[in-house]
């Protein structure tokens, strides 16, 4: 087995880095105007990026974000006061606080998601829908092989707001096979 990179493609690193990177900057561009979504840059994709559905620890944001736990605060703090997030009880442990969206921060999420659609729908005609479905599977595959619960903690929003959170049933796969 070789360990070195085909000469075609950069390292897994670098393509997974890069991309994200593009995707990012097109999501917070595209995303500027539109309504839903006042206030909201770059930088805080790492928040709503990393969230789970009901609620995530402080600390559990920024090591998902790879970022300083203050660093982490000033953006979950900016996002509260913009009324995307609040602050809840953890019901596990009455001591520790979530991170929660709010009605707003669900909205957002929506926004967001509409247009990550737009963003998909555009990338798959550049290297053409199969492939690009092909791509996106295969990356589902390697994430769900190596981290089988991931899946799970991220959700459907609601439609509506005050709408309960639509939660798998633990252990359900998400895709059809």
């Amino acid at each position: 087995m070789s360990s070195t990179v085909p000469a075609e493609r950069l390292p897994i690193g670098q393509l997974l880095v890069n991309l994200l990177r593009l995707f990012r900057a097109e999501l917070a561009a595209r995303g500027e105007t539109r309504p839903g979504v006042e206030g909201i840059r770059p930088a805080h994709l790492q928040v709503f990026g990393s969230i789970k559905a009901d609620g995530t620890r402080l600390t559990e944001l920024a090591s998902a974000a790879g970022m300083s736990l203050s660093a982490m605060s000033e953006l979950v703090d900016y996002l509260e006061r913009l009324g995307y997030l609040e602050r809840r009880s953890d019901p596990l442990d009455g001591r520790a606080k979530l991170v929660c969206l709010t009605d707003s921060g669900w909205r957002a999420i929506r926004t967001g998601r509409a247009i990550i659609k737009t963003i998909e729908a555009d990338w798959a005609k550049r290297i053409g829908p199969e492939p690009f479905e092909a791509l996106c599977r295969s990356m589902q595959d390697l994430l769900d092989e190596l981290d089988p619960r991931l899946r799970q903690q991220y959700t459907t929003p609601p439609e509506q707001p005050n709408e309960p959170v639509r939660q798998p049933p633990p252990g359900t796969r998400l895709d059809p096979r």
